[in-house]
């Protein structure tokens, strides 16, 4: 199962976001993924407890999101939501196209607990 040293690697950037702001604790983490990605949400939800026991991320809520399939057409030079099992371009046709987007698993944010009320800017970091 991938999708524990998926999470680990997770929780581990979410704890460094939570030690660069000294928040001791960690609420939320939220993930976005795409279909081509390889990652199963059922395994990633079963997983995020196991990863998080004994770090700031412990009892923190897993938040994930998906993104499309996008693919970008040289022949009519636009960018398309594509299907998992078809990478033409949907608009004309072309099979030549190069995806953009849907094999992604990146890091949205952190909802760090413990922190006096100060406004934090969304954190993005994609995980390594």
């Amino acid at each position: 199962m991938h999708e524990l040293s998926l999470c680990r690697s997770l929780v581990r950037q979410a704890t460094r976001v939570a030690a660069e702001h000294g928040a001791p604790r960690i609420r939320r983490v939220c993930v976005r993924f795409g279909p081509l990605s390889g990652v199963e949400a059922e395994l990633m939800r079963e997983a995020f407890p196991l990863a998080s026991r004994h770090t700031p991320a412990e009892g923190a809520r897993l938040e994930m999101t998906t993104s499309p399939v996008r693919v970008h057409c040289p022949r009519c030079q636009r960018e398309a939501d594509a299907s998992v099992n078809d990478l033409t371009c949907p608009r004309c046709g072309h099979w030549q196209t190069r995806l953009t987007g849907g094999d992604e698993l990146l890091l949205v944010s952190v909802d760090l607990a413990g922190l006096p009320d100060l406004p934090l800017e969304p954190l993005v970091h994609p995980i390594p």
